[in-house]
């Protein structure tokens, strides 16, 4: 017998242990090789395991289990047959034994259930839980008159704390509706998730600056050129583009924002990583756009698109989410107006957009409407003082206001690259 022992194979440097997320087949399945056979969630991402050879599978770990990379979690049996005209395991192969006992259900219906149902019945309607009795005492209220949430009409420990003591003459005040909770554990990601936010809120020194940018000639760009851009590129024009340029024309511009602390160091980066955050079925992905100071409207845009469509299929690598010296997240995209994003450690800073309203404002004397947007860019002040933080998101907003004199060099078509 040729059994395989199936190991957790390492997602990422640094990463030790992952949760087993979902099995993708049962025990005694018949995989084929490279089949995806579970789902593991590490703290940065969820993977698919897929299976090392073909054969019979025994699962040695069950859902929810934290288990350390390199640790065996299933055998598959190599020497196994494959089942006929399927991939389904062993299990269905006596299903005419499974026809035998249902010959025999009619017997069993003549067992008496309507006694047991019978007895069910006679059960006082009512009846309070003994911790139930003692608060509906304490009260001084009468379980008969208590309408009961549990089973058989029982009056629970919540029904007695929820029933209001009646006035002079009244009657009890009961709540109605589905007081039914569901829990649920957290996946490895989501902890991680936690542990991270709580602690940048309690290790960096994190302030908030804001402003509010113009759109109006984004959109003008966006509706001149949108088919002609789409048609030549492949992929739309959309707003993270010009945030993502307007971004790192900043960053170079106050090259402390584009750092980060080691210690007592500070390391500064040449180079502009941004992550983009995207909101996946996992929760909140962080994937990094490399180099992004050299790329073009339309590359950025590329990227965008594929690296979000890999996390919302599930498909996103460790190695595209690590790194990152600077990070853009859209709340607006979800009707947020204004927020304080929290910075993505070991990064300094965070530009967070938000939605865009029709609103009055001065221009030149005169009041008229425009698209405006807030910006929020959250900083840690240990690195980061007042000057380049105010200082980048006014660089932003200058850009954001003016795209084709600041990012297109006065040039909308070639900038574009049209």
């Amino acid at each position: 017998m040729s059994v395989l022992e199936m190991k957790v194979p390492s997602p990422g440097e640094s990463i030790t242990e992952v949760e087993i997320a979902t099995w993708l087949v049962k025990d005694g399945d018949y995989v084929e090789k490279d089949q995806p056979i579970a789902e593991v969630d590490s703290d940065k991402a969820t993977l698919e395991l897929p299976a090392e050879e073909s054969g019979v599978i025994t699962l040695k770990a069950e859902e929810g289990d934290v288990v350390q990379v390199g640790q065996v979690v299933c055998l598959i049996d190599r020497d196994a047959a494959k089942p006929a005209g399927s991939s389904a395991p062993a299990t269905e192969e006596a299903p005419k034994q499974e026809t035998a006992p249902k010959a025999a259900e009619p017997a069993k219906e003549e067992a008496p259930k309507p006694a047991a149902a019978t007895a069910t019945q006679t059960y006082a309607t009512g009846t309070p839980s003994p911790a139930a009795k003692k608060i509906l005492d304490e009260k001084g209220i009468d379980a008969s008159q208590i309408s009961g949430s549990g089973r058989d009409g029982r009056i629970s420990k919540s029904d007695a704390e929820l029933a209001a003591v009646p006035a002079l003459g009244g009657n009890p005040m009961t709540a109605t509706g589905s007081r039914s909770t569901t829990t649920t554990k957290l996946s490895v990601l989501r902890r991680k998730i936690a542990q991270r936010l709580v602690s940048v809120k309690n290790e960096t020194a994190m302030l908030t600056t804001f402003n509010e940018v113009d759109m109006s000639e984004i959109f003008r760009l966006r509706k001149q050129y949108k088919e002609e851009f789409a048609q030549k590129h492949g992929v739309g024009l959309g707003f993270m583009s010009f945030f993502t340029k307007a971004v790192t024309r900043a960053l170079q511009m106050y090259p402390d924002v584009n750092a980060s602390i080691d210690g007592d160091f500070k390391v500064n980066y040449d180079f502009c990583d941004i992550s983009i955050a995207v909101s996946g079925p996992k929760g909140l992905m962080v994937p990094v756009l490399r180099n992004a100071e050299n790329m073009s409207f339309a590359s950025v845009e590329a990227n965008i698109k594929d690296l979000a469509t890999k996390v919302r299929d599930g498909k996103i690598t460790v190695d595209e989410m690590t790194g990152g010296t600077f990070t853009i997240t859209n709340g607006g995209t979800f009707g947020s107006m204004m927020s304080t994003p929290i910075i993505n450690p070991p990064q300094s800073a965070i530009l967070g957009m938000h939605n865009i309203i029709q609103r009055p404002v001065a221009v030149d004397g005169q009041v008229v409407i425009r698209p405006m947007m807030y910006v929020a860019m959250s900083y840690d002040h240990r690195i980061i003082d007042g000057k380049e933080s105010v200082g980048f998101l006014v660089a932003v907003k200058e850009a954001i206001d003016n795209p084709v004199g600041i990012l297109m060099n006065g040039d909308e078509r070639k900038g574009l690259g049209l």
